[in-house]
């Protein structure tokens, strides 16, 4: 039967796949965690010199790591929410050079779009005035034009769509569903909150702080990173496998995604 998107059900949905896969996703956690820390051991001691050329590398590196490490846990989630009709291997969930550079590109178009709203914001501010005004209504935009393009990876990954072809399914799929998809990143971030607040505690409670308990601190960054991140990508695609089917109206297979 055909089940209509639901905030409530989508959250326990993406509950039940991280109770049931969590070894699993926090061990990749980790080794992600790994692997952003070994890029910047490589940018503060590899890359020494800091002229344009080298800033440039170590940009373009930080993207292709990104792109491999999210596009290769989106496919660790979907593989997880489907292996009960086949086995995986590593290799299932390494994202194709294709993925990856489409993931590139994606980046690069919304940073262009972005950075046009923030020139167009800082114009209308110096020669219109009002920049509350302005200010509010670029957060607005850029707000929307987020929601709207967040599944797009989720596209490559899953269908591997084209950069242009993934932002417009991704448009298509929240086009009636914009303040429920606003829901869920409502709820993403009070996780987030959530969470950061018991570390904050518990930092301002033994008197550390970034300056005196650099260790400490980085650890308990780590601990809110290993924490957050698979539930938030789990959250992320479970909400686009319930829009997919909610916008192609067909059945709900909840083998798949419950």
């Amino acid at each position: 039967m055909y089940h209509p998107f639901s905030v409530a059900e989508t959250i326990k949905t993406a509950w039940n796949v991280l109770k049931r896969n969590f070894v699993p996703l926090i061990v990749y956690s980790v080794i992600s965690l790994f692997i952003y820390e070994f890029v910047d051991f490589l940018k503060a001691f590899i890359l020494i010199d800091d002229d344009m050329g080298s800033r440039l590398v170590i940009i373009l590196l930080q993207m292709v790591v990104q792109a491999y490490i999210g596009l290769s846990f989106y496919k660790l989630i979907l593989t997880l929410m489907d292996r009960e009709y086949y086995e995986f291997e590593f290799k299932d969930i390494v994202p194709s050079f294709k993925m990856a550079f489409n993931f590139i590109i994606i980046g690069l178009l919304l940073g262009v779009l972005f950075l046009l709203l923030f020139f167009l914001y800082v114009a209308a501010e110096r020669y219109l005035g009002y920049p509350r005004i302005f200010e509010a209504l670029e957060l607005i935009l850029i707000l929307f034009i987020g929601l709207r393009c967040i599944f797009c990876i989720c596209f490559i990954v899953d269908d591997n769509s084209a950069p242009l072809e993934s932002l417009k399914q991704s448009f298509e799929i929240t086009k009636d569903n914009f303040f429920k998809t606003l829901s869920i990143f409502l709820i993403i971030i009070a996780i987030l909150i959530l969470v950061l607040i018991p570390v904050i505690a518990i930092m301002n409670f033994f008197g550390l702080d970034e300056d005196n308990g650099g260790f400490v601190f980085r650890l308990a960054f780590y601990c809110w990173f290993i924490l957050t991140f698979p539930f938030i990508q789990v959250i992320i695609m479970v909400t686009y496998r319930k829009l997919v089917y909610s916008h192609l109206d067909v059945d709900d297979d909840i083998a798949e995604t419950n």
